[in-house]
C-alpha cells in the first residue's frame, strides 16, 4: 500500500459485507453511520515483516514438497510477532477509525489481586466522546506479565468491551478478566497454568495505542 497510501484521505476495509455491502458502504462513506469496527489482525508494512515469511524460507510459506506449511513463530502468532520483535505494523490489530474522538479516563480495577484460577477482577475504565458525532470505540484489555517461567509475547489481548457514546457522554466502562485468560499452555505439565506474580494491564483502542495501565497480582 505503500505507493498509494499517502495519496489518499482514507481508506475503508469492507471485506465481504454480503448483499447489503453497497448500502453499508454507502452510509460510512455520506457519514450516515459511523464506523467503529476494529481489526482483528496486523496489516505489516512488508511481507518480509510477517512471521510466516520474515525467515525466508519456503518451508514456512508456501509450504515444502510435501504441502506441509510450517509455523516457526511458536506462540508470537499476529501481532504477538510484531510487539516481540519490535517491528512496526502498517495497521496493528485492533486498530479502527471514527468520525469522532475519544479521551480515555482513569482505570480502576475492583480488587488488587487474583488468588486462584477460578478467580475473576472486574476493571472500570473510564471514557469520552470528546468530538462533535455520536459513536463507539472498543476499550481493549492487554496483559504483560513481568516474570514468567516461558517465553510469552509482550502483551497478549484479554478483554475487550464496547461502548457508544453520545456527543460529550462519559461512561465507566467495566470490563471482566478472568484469571484463565492470563493462562499459558505449560508443554511439561500437559495443562494450563497461571503463574504468581506480577502482571500489568494495558488498556488503549489498539494493541499500539495504548492510553492506561495498572498494576495487579496474581498468587
Amino acid at each position: 500500500m505503500d505507493d498509494w497510501l499517502d495519496k489518499v484521505p482514507a481508506v475503508l476495509q469492507s471485506w465481504y459485507p454480503g448483499m447489503e455491502g453497497g448500502r453499508a458502504i454507502a452510509n460510512v462513506l455520506f457519514g450516515d453511520a459511523n464506523p467503529s469496527g476494529k481489526l482483528p489482525l496486523t496489516f505489516p508494512k512488508n511481507l518480509s515483516d510477517s512471521p510466516a515469511h520474515s525467515t525466508g524460507n519456503p518451508r514456512n510459506f508456501p509450504g515444502d514438497e510435501e504441502k506441509r506449511v510450517f509455523y516457526d513463530e511458536g506462540v508470537f502468532v499476529g501481532y504477538r510477532w510484531f510487539d516481540e520483535k519490535n517491528i512496526e505494523p502498517l495497521f496493528p490489530f485492533g486498530f479502527g477509525k471514527s468520525y469522532t474522538t475519544f479521551e480515555f479516563g482513569d482505570v480502576h480495577p475492583a480488587k488488587s489481586n487474583l488468588r486462584n484460577s477460578e478467580d475473576t477482577l472486574s476493571i472500570e475504565v473510564g471514557i469520552t466522546n470528546t468530538g462533535d458525532l455520536e459513536g463507539a470505540e472498543v476499550v481493549q484489555v492487554y496483559a504483560h506479565d513481568f516474570q514468567s517461567s516461558v517465553d510469552r509475547p509482550p502483551r497478549e489481548l484479554v478483554g475487550f468491551e464496547k461502548v457508544h457514546l453520545k456527543r460529550g457522554e462519559s461512561k465507566s466502562v467495566p470490563i471482566l478478566i478472568k484469571a484463565e485468560d492470563l493462562a499459558f499452555y505449560d508443554i511439561t505439565k500437559h495443562d494450563w497454568t497461571v503463574e504468581p506474580g506480577d502482571y500489568k494491564f494495558l488498556i488503549g483502542s489498539s494493541s499500539r495505542d495504548i492510553h492506561l495501565d495498572a498494576d495487579f497480582s496474581f498468587g
